[in-house]
């Protein structure tokens, strides 16, 4: 360092600002620091730049180590057997193709077996292979359906992982206690400090949580700062008590009856109207059983109706909304609303003692039939009342392809919804061998899987009759693809009498015979690999 420097260095204080505001505006216009005007001031800005940077670094005072990362969490559970995690392997590799064509070849998608998969593997408990993670947290995290089994199979390392990667967040929303503020729920005082402390989003999971286990809990937790949240979140709070909803939580909504927000006042009466037993559903029965009788004067037992002549307070207070939609009027907006939040038992005794399918097989005078079972359809659903549901759904067979209540697709399938597995696959089996597949698909959504043995039987004979019918074969893609996830494997081997080629019908469309070989040599190879892939997650059976 020169002697002018080291003059520098030790007369100036550190003004680094000072010194770059210097070096902007030149030396011609702004003299350095403790230096003269005049030809040297340019080496004096440098030569105190020089030491003002030697002094900020020498002058900077070690940082305190970094913690070291914790260790990943172990898993206890026990380790997939080898072939199967060599099958996992193979689905996180496999992407779907680039190409837009419509055709995909008699390859099986080996992405849309993973769910399958992963259901599989955490019915028997295993644990996920700790470098399979990042391909599965990958594919959990483009697409939102996979990721509850995809984490749930992850197990606690994928949220040691996604505290570290950035790409890999939505674990921490998604998985229970992923947050890094979530208490144990067996912690009360650290449950009660996050409700009180924490954002929107962790307090909606801590309470959709504690609800889960403990709904008594989780509800004083919310009437505790009821009166103090916004409506927005009242709203959201309230339904989350959905989950485990029963006779207790009819204090609370009936006091949410009065809350200020219109919107929160329409979720708590709809969800005393789902408790049969509560006041609120009295009182709708009171008013909708005032609406509905049996004329017995006439030729045959008829309905009438007399829907309500005005909206009260008191029926708006219950949830009833005063408004009609646009092209809807008032009086049967009114009355489908008292109707469906009626408990179906009211109607037995209120219209001569008949069954739910004799209700429904009676005429309705009037025109008021569509409405009325409309609303009953709601209630079947709401109330998860399986006898109305299949008095409204009516024989599949039947000529206007459903009950009398039923009149969309949409509304036969959230019936259907109601029944057990068994039932629900009988009647859709019977719907497809009347109607065949073109009006069933949303009705197989909700069918369980594997598909029954008589609704598999009604898909695959329907799809070979579309096929020598010479059917565009593109309108039943759907239906190929939910049958690849949804038949039993075992049907592999009846299916091999359907890869032969036919001839092709000379009003068939064209290609339409090679696209349905292809399409049946992809569902009996995606059965057989289904069938492997559960093999292959068996639990190996200890020798003797």
């Amino acid at each position: 360092m020169s002697r002018t420097t080291a003059t520098v260095a030790a007369s100036l204080p550190d003004h680094w600002e000072e010194l770059v505001t210097t070096a902007l505006l030149g030396t011609d216009r702004r003299t350095p620091p403790g230096a003269a005007p005049g030809p040297r001031a340019p080496s004096a800005l440098l030569d105190a730049v020089a030491a003002a940077t030697v002094r900020r670094r020498a002058g900077l005072r070690p940082a305190r180590p970094a913690e070291r990362l914790r260790p990943a969490p172990e898993d206890p559970r026990p380790p997939l057997p080898p072939a199967a995690a060599r099958r996992l392997a193979v689905l996180l590799a496999d992407r779907p193709g680039a190409s837009g064509g419509g055709r995909r070849g008699a390859s099986p998608d080996l992405m849309e077996l993973l769910p399958q998969w992963l259901q599989a593997a955490n019915a028997h408990g295993y644990a996920a292979p700790p470098h399979a993670l990042p391909a599965l947290l990958d594919a959990a995290r483009g697409r939102t359906d996979l990721r509850p089994a995809a984490l749930r199979f992850a197990g606690p390392r994928a949220l040691w992982l996604a505290r570290l990667n950035p790409d890999w967040r939505f674990a921490l929303r998604a998985a229970p206690g992923g947050g890094p503020s979530a208490p144990d729920l067996r912690d009360p005082q650290g449950i009660r400090r996050l409700w009180q402390e924490g954002l929107f989003a962790e307090r909606v999971t801590l309470l959709t949580a504690l609800r889960s286990r403990d709904a008594a809990a989780a509800r004083a937790l919310l009437e505790e700062t009821w009166a103090t949240e916004r409506a927005e979140d009242r709203l959201m709070f309230l339904d989350s008590l959905r989950a485990g909803l029963g006779p207790d939580d009819e204090p609370f909504l009936e006091r949410a009856l009065a809350d200020r927000s219109r919107n929160v006042r329409a979720t708590a009466a709809e969800l005393l109207s789902a408790l049969p037993a509560s006041a609120l559903a009295a009182r709708m029965a009171v008013r909708a059983a005032a609406c509905v009788a049996v004329d017995r004067t006439r030729d045959v037992p008829t309905i009438v109706v007399e829907a309500p002549h005005e909206c009260d307070a008191a029926m708006e207070r219950d949830g009833v909304a005063a408004k009609a939609p646009t092209g809807r009027g008032e009086r049967s907006w009114w009355l489908g609303q008292l109707v469906e939040a009626t408990p179906l038992g009211t109607w037995p005794g209120r219209l001569g003692g008949r069954t739910p399918e004799a209700i429904v097989a009676l005429p309705v005078a009037d025109g008021w039939q569509g409405e009325l079972h409309a609303a009953w359809c709601r209630a079947a659903v709401r109330q998860r009342d399986a006898a109305w549901s299949r008095a409204l759904l009516g024989e599949p067979s039947a000529p206007e392809a459903g009950g009398p209540g039923a009149v969309s697709l949409a509304e036969r399938a959230r019936l259907l919804a109601t029944l057990d597995a068994g039932e629900r696959a009988v009647w859709v089996a019977g719907f497809i061998e009347t109607h065949g597949l073109s009006e069933a698909f949303q009705l197989l959504g909700v069918c369980a899987v594997p598909w029954a043995p008589p609704l598999g039987r009604a898909v695959v004979d329907a799809l070979n009759i579309a096929r020598d019918a010479g059917s565009y074969p593109w309108s039943f893609s759907g239906v190929m693809g939910l049958a690849e996830r949804c038949l039993d494997p075992s049907e592999a081997s009846r299916l091999d009498a359907l890869l032969a080629i036919p001839d092709e019908p000379e009003d068939a469309a064209p290609g339409a015979t090679s696209y349905w070989s292809e399409a049946f040599q992809r569902l009996v190879t995606t059965l057989r690999l289904r069938g492997a892939m559960l093999a292959e997650l068996a639990p190996e059976e200890p020798a003797p």
